[in-house]
């Protein structure tokens, strides 16, 4: 997980050197100003529409990093759960060129979760969310949150599919794959990326993409899924 604190320090640092130099095009803006991305049919407005309020299933509130209070809830709603939150950086799994301990001081090299031929996943080919590990507060297995499960991501009017690929901290909340971010047009730097906010997560009960590995499997699932999640709510 992306440690925040420490990436607004770096900043602070460094900002009388960015002062003297030319200002130089982030490699992630273009793709932040591309074309909106959308998965499915589904729009981004009608699944917002659905979580407009929170009846809360969870024993008391997430942070969303180390340093913040904690003010984030788990939702319940009809054949789902959500939570509105930000966006860490999570490059654990496979070792990549993206994701490694060379671009990620934090990196692990495994997920809770597993490919279906026993490898860990690939966070940067894999859209996938982390989940809180469980505790007093919340226990997403308790509550049909499985590995594999289905998980709607909504950002900048953008709806894109991912799976239940990986456990955080028991207390943090608002975590996703390298792909899940860069997909969303959000810098997918596991040190200094991320969104602050804006990020909507909506994960299906019950449900599964197989294999977990599987993008196509999860947006196919996903649009059935949230069609039936907006005729239920």
């Amino acid at each position: 997980m992306r440690r925040r604190l420490l990436a607004a320090l770096l900043v602070t640092a460094a900002a009388p050197l960015a002062a003297a130099l030319p200002a130089a095009a982030s490699p992630h803006t273009a793709a932040a100003s591309s074309a909106k991305l959308q998965e499915g049919s589904v729009s981004a407005a009608d699944l917002l529409a659905k979580v407009t309020s929170c009846s809360q299933i969870s024993n008391g509130k997430y942070r969303t990093d180390e340093e913040t209070s904690a003010t984030v809830p788990v939702c319940g709603k009809n054949g789902a759960v959500f939570w509105k939150a930000d966006m860490d950086v999570d490059c654990d799994g496979q070792i990549t060129s993206q994701c490694s301990a060379d671009t990620d001081p934090w990196f692990q090299d495994d997920t809770a979760f597993h490919q279906s031929d026993g490898k860990a996943l690939n966070a940067a080919a894999l859209p996938y969310v982390v989940v809180p590990s469980s505790s007093s507060i919340w226990d997403y297995s308790a509550n049909g949150i499985k590995g594999g499960g289905v998980v709607a991501v909504v950002y900048n009017n953008q709806v894109e599919y991912a799976v239940v690929g990986d456990t955080g901290p028991n207390k943090i909340i608002g975590e996703a794959s390298y792909s899940a971010a860069k997909g969303l047009g959000i810098d997918p730097d596991p040190e200094t990326g991320g969104a602050d906010s804006g990020v909507t997560y909506i994960l299906f009960k019950n449900s599964k993409a197989s294999p977990i590995e599987s993008h196509s499997a999860a947006v196919t699932s996903g649009e059935a899924l949230a069609k039936q999640f907006i005729a239920a709510n």
